[in-house]
């Protein structure tokens, strides 16, 4: 009888949120693999992190385990490179009207003496590489919240936008957003989905394995969390 008020005692909100989130991860992941392959990989592979009978499979198998520290990081950065794909698709999509409506700039413009200095994305010798990487450096930065270092990371990584080291800086330079905000939202997401520690939630958000924000927008969002 105390064994099983023992056994029963250690099933937590870890364990339901392993056996949840990690079997909603891993069949979300086959799914994907036969629409979007390169997500559906990284999500399946994010699920089978914290899916306790994959975990246990490995272990018996390999005789190995992640630490938890090591499983939480592993599982975010699987889990934002497939969230990233995802952004990727969708605003690859969007790209294609703002290209089209960039054809007709050069005719409006032409009827103005001099382009203005303030807008640079609307002079029409600017390449198209260029711009579908602002477009998709607004995407990560403003919905996805990534750091300034992560959008750049992820624009030029082969398994994100591929895009060259200057069209990547060149949407940095240029997409409007707010850095402090973005680590401020990272962290409260931390601390209500995985109710990490601050100082685990500051460590995160300056990780070169996690979010890459600098120490000063880690400090901001720290000084902000229970806002």
């Amino acid at each position: 009888m105390k064994e099983t008020e023992k056994s029963t005692s250690k099933i937590g909100i870890g364990s339901i949120l392993s056996w949840g989130l990690g079997g909603l991860l891993v069949v979300g992941g086959i799914i994907e693999l036969f629409s979007k392959p390169a997500m559906g990989i990284f999500t399946l592979l994010a699920g089978l992190i914290i899916f306790p009978p994959a975990v246990k499979f490995i272990k018996n198998r390999t005789h190995f385990e992640l630490s938890k520290a090591l499983k939480v990081v592993a599982f975010l950065v699987l889990l934002g490179i497939g969230g990233a794909l995802a952004g990727t698709s969708s605003t690859s999509t969007a790209s294609t009207p703002s290209a089209s409506n960039q054809q007709n700039k050069p005719n409006s413009a032409s009827s103005k003496p001099e382009p203005t200095a303030t807008s640079v994305s609307k002079q029409p010798d600017v390449p198209t590489e260029y711009k579908s990487a602002l477009s998709q450096a607004t995407s990560y930065a403003n919905t996805m919240h990534m750091s300034k270092q992560g959008v750049y990371d992820q624009l030029v990584s082969e398994y994100g936008g591929k895009f060259s080291p200057a069209a990547a800086q060149y949407g940095i330079d240029n997409v409007k957003a707010d850095w402090n905000a973005n680590a401020l939202a990272k962290a409260k997401n931390y601390q209500d989905s995985m109710h990490m520690s601050p100082a685990a939630i500051h460590d995160q958000l300056t990780s070169a394995y996690g979010e890459k924000f600098t120490q000063s927008e880690a400090d901001y969002a720290i000084q902000h969390l229970n806002d």
